[in-house]
């Protein structure tokens, strides 16, 4: 299924956060979000996954605005995996996973085996089938973060949202997580902070700043020394990797660039 974002509006207490954003998440592709902290990525992702609504603009579901659809619907096309974590989950590891089953069952409805066998096959997935048992409120940061990627797994949707998925996962974890993205060929529209992974990874970026989407495109296009100097103030050389051939940026990190105007940038676009 295809995302598409038109002319997104959202504002807190006043404020302005998103800014007029068109963005598109493609069937089958990983779409990255990147920019500078407070960008408003994740912003923009709440309002995908419906924790926020817009001011003005919409999000469409292959051509159908998401408010159109009821909530448990909604559910059954987009899984989302949030920065904000909630409170502590009095729960065993298997429980929380199971709650992505949720969509999909009447009220007072118990589990059948073919929630049973997704549920082990998520858990499988992130590498957590030997840890079913325990607490969740037991696990290190980068278990919990695989059990509530285990979580949407488990909800089958066809779009995964995601914020920050490698966030405190160590670097096998992260490899593991991204291979994984790419092997399930789910339309996927992700934040990432490392520009490095965004660039293996993804499809698509689209580039924020103070709200507004400054650049789109394929990373390679995107992802030039120019751009990284005026939205993220970093020097910076974009050279082929060695061993995959992607984008590798190179950091300075004895020496910030000098930082223009990030709406001098010129935009890449790509329908």
């Amino acid at each position: 299924m295809r995302i598409d974002i038109e002319d997104l509006h959202v504002s807190y207490t006043g404020r302005t956060v998103v800014a007029g954003a068109h963005l598109i998440a493609a069937p089958g592709e990983i779409t990255g979000l990147v920019g500078p902290n407070g960008s408003g990525k994740s912003t923009l992702l709440r309002t995908v996954y419906r924790h926020l609504r817009p001011a003005a603009g919409r999000v469409l579901l292959d051509g159908t605005d998401l408010r159109e659809l009821s909530p448990a619907r909604s559910a059954r096309h987009i899984a989302a995996l949030p920065q904000e974590r909630g409170g502590d989950f009095e729960l065993t590891v298997r429980e929380v996973v199971a709650m992505g089953r949720t969509p999909y069952k009447r009220a007072f409805a118990g589990e059948d085996a073919t929630d049973r066998d997704i549920v082990a096959q998520a858990l499988a997935d992130v590498g957590m089938a030997g840890h079913s048992g325990r607490r969740f409120t037991e696990l290190s940061g980068g278990e919990r973060q695989r059990v509530l990627l285990a979580r949407a797994f488990a909800q089958q949707a066809d779009v995964l949202v995601l914020d920050e998925p490698t966030n405190h996962l160590d670097i096998r974890h992260q490899v593991e997580l991204l291979a994984l993205l790419r092997g399930r060929r789910r339309t996927t529209l992700v934040s990432l902070h490392d520009l490095n992974a965004a660039a293996s990874v993804c499809d698509r970026l689209h580039v924020l700043h103070d709200g507004r989407v400054v650049a789109s495109g394929p990373p390679r296009a995107v992802l030039t020394p120019a751009l990284l100097a005026e939205v993220f103030g970093v020097r910076a050389a974009v050279v082929e990797h060695p061993l995959t051939g992607d984008p590798l940026i190179a950091f300075d990190h004895r020496e910030p660039a000098e930082r223009g105007s990030a709406k001098d940038t010129p935009a890449v676009l790509e329908a």
